[in-house]
C-alpha cells in the first residue's frame, strides 16, 4: 500500500471540507491527524485501557472513538501505518510533543479564490484550484 502524502495544516477541518469531499467525489481516501492532546474520550474506556484492555473502543451511529496507551512519543510513521491505511493524503494539523521528531511538510492553505496554495520546502510555491490539486494528488510526487 502507497503512503499517503502529507500536508501540514493550521486551519480547522471545516476550511478543507470542499477538498476532502471532491476528493471523495474521485474515489480517494483523505484523512486528519491532530497532533494535540485528544479530547476526553468516556471515563469507560479510559477506565478498560489503565485496567489492562490494548485497546478499548465505543462505537455509535456516526463513528467510533478509540483509547490506546502509548509509551513515548508518537511516531508519524506508526500512526499512518495504524490509522490511515488507503488514504491518498493525510492532513497534519499541530506540533509534535518534545522527543518526538519533527519533519517538514509541504504546507497547504486556502487561497482568498477558492483554491488552494501548497508550498513544499525548497520548491516554489503552488497555487491550485481545488480540481488540481486533486488530481496532483494521484501522482507519486505531485509537488515536483
Amino acid at each position: 500500500m502507497k503512503a499517503p502524502h502529507l500536508l501540514r495544516v493550521e486551519e480547522g477541518p471545516e476550511v478543507f471540507a470542499p477538498l476532502l469531499a471532491a476528493m471523495e467525489m474521485e474515489g480517494m481516501r483523505a484523512g486528519w491527524l491532530e497532533l494535540a492532546e485528544p479530547e476526553p474520550a468516556p471515563s469507560t474506556l479510559d477506565r478498560a485501557v489503565d485496567g489492562g484492555a490494548l485497546r478499548a473502543v465505543a462505537v455509535g451511529e456516526r463513528g467510533s472513538v478509540a483509547v490506546k496507551r502509548r509509551k513515548g512519543p508518537p511516531v508519524l510513521g506508526d500512526l499512518l501505518r495504524e490509522h490511515f491505511l488507503g488514504c491518498r493524503l493525510v492532513l497534519l494539523r499541530g506540533q509534535p510533543p518534545p522527543g518526538a521528531a519533527e519533519i517538514e511538510l509541504p504546507r497547504l492553505t486556502p487561497a482568498a479564490d477558492g483554491g488552494w496554495r501548497v508550498e513544499a520546502p525548497d520548491r516554489a510555491a503552488l497555487d491550485l484550484s481545488t480540481a488540481e490539486l486533486v488530481a496532483r494528488l494521484r501522482r507519486p510526487r505531485p509537488w515536483g
